[in-house]
């Protein structure tokens, strides 16, 4: 495992208010959210859409679209994308907002002295100059704001906490301070039936890929599987816990099992509470179905963020108290990168590039690469470059001598 301190080159855009929630909204687009809340501070609330390039020695990112919200905090948000445009779900206090997003390019002029130059973008968004002509190109996202429904209704203080489309944008999860989940057609948001199994708030949630498993975490220290089209509850999950010590279900995800043909795996984080705090923090690797813990790996603080890369191959997760960030590889659970520090504060979310749709993907020049963000304000980039590898000539090379040797060893012995 290498292990290395931020770099200034891992910080790939600042933003002016703290960040809570962190999407990919195409391959190469991500979008952030956040807000100080409605006290009057002169913190911004809303959310920012980045495009994230490769400008062939590092990552970047440029903001292509800016929208706020007014005095509602983005804390959480969901997005599902089709080919013409976006949906996004934020929960906003005790709400859940609809956004359509809808791609365009605009028309600028620039102008050079006394010439103008034009740099507009093809199909596949890269730059081309035409001397004769005084228009440039940028692509950005007009956001419309289509449905409000309230997701969470605690009488004292209702706050949705997490919301969560499925991978087809048939459904969405949400969940609040009321402890209950409740599931909705998508998008047209009508309600479909609550799942009520838990007695405290909820944490997170999340879709499988292949099955129609969704998992609920909350407060009370419940993980619950359910069958997503049904309503139904499958499974608790459970483990042996450190004597004397008591755990809670901070984070989970879906993602699948190499080596078995789209076998769901998912993956949960559990931290130490009360007394027993100074005990280790988990990665959790699970076969949900058999409710059987397949592996997990201790941490030496708590873990406040969680992600899967889509292939399944990768795993990140984020600390909360030193903001590190940590790349391990699912199969196995073994780390191979470790940024101690990579935010001054705890760390709310990440996410990885997609390896999906690699003709218009840019993490084909890593093996991987996860954003997280924090309330520091800063969204980073950390990547895993491709191992080495021996060139096939030279373990040819190696095989030939390695026979010769061989050889001429059993001819010395006379064998």
């Amino acid at each position: 495992m290498s292990s290395k301190r931020k770099s200034k080159e891992s910080i790939i855009a600042r933003v002016n208010f703290p960040l809570y929630t962190l999407q990919m909204l195409t391959s190469r687009h991500v979008i952030v959210g956040g807000g100080g809340g409605t006290s009057k501070t002169g913190v911004h609330n809303g959310f920012e859409i980045f495009e994230i390039f490769h400008d062939g020695t590092r990552f970047a990112a440029k903001e292509v679209t800016r929208h706020e919200t007014g005095g509602n905090v983005v804390m959480n948000c969901s997005v599902y994308s089709d080919r013409k445009y976006s949906l996004m779900v934020a929960g906003q206090e005790s709400d859940c907002q609809l956004y359509k997003l809808n791609p365009k390019l605009v028309e600028e002029v620039e102008n050079i002295g006394n010439n103008t130059h034009l740099r507009q973008r093809n199909t596949k968004n890269k730059e081309v100059t035409d001397d004769n002509k005084n228009v440039t190109k940028e692509l950005y996202f007009d956001v419309k704001a289509i449905e409000n429904v309230q997701t969470d209704f605690n009488g004292s203080e209702p706050l949705s906490r997490v919301v969560k489309i499925n991978h087809d944008g048939t459904l969405l999860a949400t969940g609040g301070t009321d402890g209950d989940v409740r599931i909705w057609k998508f998008p047209s948001m009508q309600p479909l039936f609550i799942l009520k199994a838990h007695t405290k708030e909820i944490d997170d949630i999340d879709f499988s890929r292949y099955d129609n498993y969704v998992i609920t975490i909350a407060k009370d220290g419940l993980a619950v599987l359910w069958d997503c089209m049904t309503g139904k509850e499958r499974t608790k999950l459970t483990w042996k816990q450190p004597e004397g010590s008591k755990y809670l279900y901070k984070r989970c995800r879906f993602g699948v099992i190499e080596g078995l043909d789209k076998k769901c795996a998912l993956y949960t984080i559990s931290n130490p509470i009360g007394v027993a705090k100074k005990q280790k923090s988990y990665l959790q690797q699970w076969i949900p179905e058999e409710n059987m813990l397949r592996r997990c790996i201790e941490f030496d603080e708590s873990l406040a963020a969680l992600a899967v890369r889509d292939d399944g191959r990768f795993v990140a997760v984020g600390t909360m108290f030193s903001g590190s960030v940590s790349i391990l590889v699912a199969f196995n659970l073994q780390k191979i990168l470790t940024i101690v520090g990579a935010h001054s504060m705890f760390v709310t979310g990440l996410e990885f590039l997609p390896t999906q749709n690699l003709n218009h993907s840019i993490s084909s020049v890593v093996e991987a690469a996860v954003l997280s963000i924090s309330v520091d304000n800063q969204l980073c980039i950390h990547t895993v470059p491709y191992r080495k590898t021996i060139p096939l000539w030279i373990a040819i090379a190696l095989l030939v001598l390695t026979l010769f040797l061989t050889f001429s060893l059993c001819s010395y012995l006379g064998l």
